[in-house]
């Protein structure tokens, strides 16, 4: 499926920009595929490996906090130190000053009922 050093998005086959609702679509149809219980005996080993990465991108995808710092990270893991010098401080004030402040604590699933 997806070695070690893909992202969490490759491990469920979706773009960064995916919404929530697609994340979850993803996970659903990679588990009905993987999950052991459903999987033949000879294949157990694998799949159980193969299932375990599938949940944990998902568990972290579908937490916003989560997913907003995995792709902090993998952002810095793509740009090495020299990219932030090369923005503007004014640039960099911001992009500091945006993500200050705002701390939501709500479930982003049921939030969306308008």
């Amino acid at each position: 499926m997806a070695s070690s050093s893909s992202s969490l998005y490759e491990v469920l086959g979706i773009s960064m920009s995916a919404s929530g609702h697609e994340i979850k679509a993803a996970y659903r149809r990679l588990a009905r595929m993987c999950h052991p219980d459903v999987v033949a005996m000879n294949q157990k080993e694998m799949s159980t490996t193969e299932f375990m990465k599938i949940h944990a991108a998902y568990s972290t995808l579908s937490d916003p906090d989560k997913r907003a710092n995995y792709d902090r990270d993998l952002f810095q893991r793509r740009h090495p130190v020299g990219f932030s010098s090369a923005l503007s401080s004014a640039a960099m004030a911001s992009i500091s000053s945006f993500s200050g402040g705002y701390n939501y604590k709500g479930n982003w699933e049921t939030d969306q009922c308008w």
